[in-house]
């Protein structure tokens, strides 16, 4: 892997964690560095304490979210445990209890009850998000007896990295009302039909997204794309191995096999497996005439429909499957399958209905007939 892909790959590189990783990178950032700030609009952080590419996507993406997390009040947490550590200096010490009075203190809904067993557990995830992404270290003591004990205390050790983690943001924030706010906050004030946002907003799109959709909101990227497709595979065949496909409707930077850049799909997960035999089947269903294809390139189904899918592909192909999901019932299999895929937008599902994106019938798969 080289500098690039380490730091696409990664929230960022701790000194503490790896030191000879960390010169390496550093060492070779400067090839990097007019394609991140000229094309993309990236910034690095390079500080003592660690290495951070500052990975601001054009569209936010439901992946992009902490997979650790699944309720908004532990992101709630972790905002709270950030201002907790703002005071404290690299190596100052501190215990579970001086972060649970400050969380107490500073939460403006009703008060929270640390007896009830469902907000130690929340919060003790969010600790152990927070200790395995370098923020913090445990001294002594297990936060694990927290969630069974409220008299249980641990002592931790700030790493300094917590300053780190949330972007910095040039304008007051706090009258953003949607996602959409966050978006543009990087070009606040500027032109968006200008060169260099158009330019930063494809390369980000192409970069950290299943694909970019050729749509009212994109038909000038997509012309962008089309004008300068041959700058653009260039720029990014130079720092990745990878090959920009445009078709009709779609653009897609797709990656060889040796390239790693963080999440991709097709991935090593078996839900990545049955994405790919769905969409096996999805093909199979248009050739037959069984399915037809929008002039969007866009298939639009029933939930039940997008259901006698996935209940083929587990009828079919089950055999293959790890006993995990085998043993699944159709229900339990469509809900966590589905959302596996709109988690990476493949589909779309909305009001009972299902939109399959393009990208979902570039790759497909199977089972050796022996399987």
């Amino acid at each position: 892997m080289n500098a690039l892909e380490i730091l696409l790959s990664r929230r960022w590189i701790l000194k503490a964690d790896d030191r000879d990783l960390y010169y390496q990178v550093k060492d070779h950032l400067s090839d990097y560095k007019n394609f991140l700030s000229e094309k993309l609009g990236y910034h690095v952080i390079v500080n003592p304490y660690l290495i951070k590419l500052e990975k601001i996507p054009a569209k936010a993406e439901p992946w992009m979210g902490i997979s650790d997390f699944h309720e908004t009040a532990e992101y709630v947490f972790l905002c709270l445990i950030l201002m907790y550590l703002e005071e404290k200096e690299a190596g100052e010490q501190f215990t579970l209890s001086g972060i649970t009075d400050y969380v107490q203190s500073q939460w403006h809904e009703d008060k929270i009850d640390w007896a009830v067993y469902r907000t130690r557990r929340l919060f003790v995830r969010v600790l152990k998000f927070c200790e395995k992404s370098g923020l913090i270290c445990v001294v002594d003591g297990n936060e694990e007896r927290f969630a069974k004990d409220t008299e249980a205390d641990v002592l931790y050790d700030n790493t300094g990295a917590s300053r780190y983690l949330m972007k910095n943001f040039t304008r007051d924030i706090s009258g953003y009302q949607n996602v959409n706010d966050f978006e543009k906050e990087d070009w606040f004030g500027m032109d968006e039909d200008r060169g260099i946002i158009r330019r930063q907003r494809v390369y980000r799109r192409l970069l950290l997204s299943m694909g970019m959709y050729r749509d009212e909101d994109t038909e000038e990227d997509y012309s962008y794309v089309k004008n300068f497709r041959n700058v653009i595979q260039n720029d990014f065949s130079e720092i990745l191995a990878c090959d920009l496909q445009i078709y009709r409707n779609g653009v897609f930077l797709v990656l060889d096999s040796d390239c790693r850049t963080g999440r991709c799909f097709p991935e090593d997960k078996t839900f990545s497996d049955i994405a790919l035999l769905c969409s096996r089947i999805l093909v199979e269903r248009v050739k037959s005439g069984a399915l037809v294809c929008g002039v969007d390139e866009k298939i639009h189904m029933s939930d039940e429909e997008f259901r006698s899918v996935l209940e083929e592909c587990k009828s079919k192909y089950q055999k293959g499957f790890l006993k995990t999901y085998r043993d699944m019932t159709m229900g339990e299999f469509y809900d966590a399958a589905s959302g596996y895929m709109e988690e990476l937008g493949l589909i779309r599902r909305n009001g009972g209905r299902v939109c399959i994106y393009a990208a979902m019938g570039r790759l497909i798969g199977c089972f050796p007939k022996d399987f």
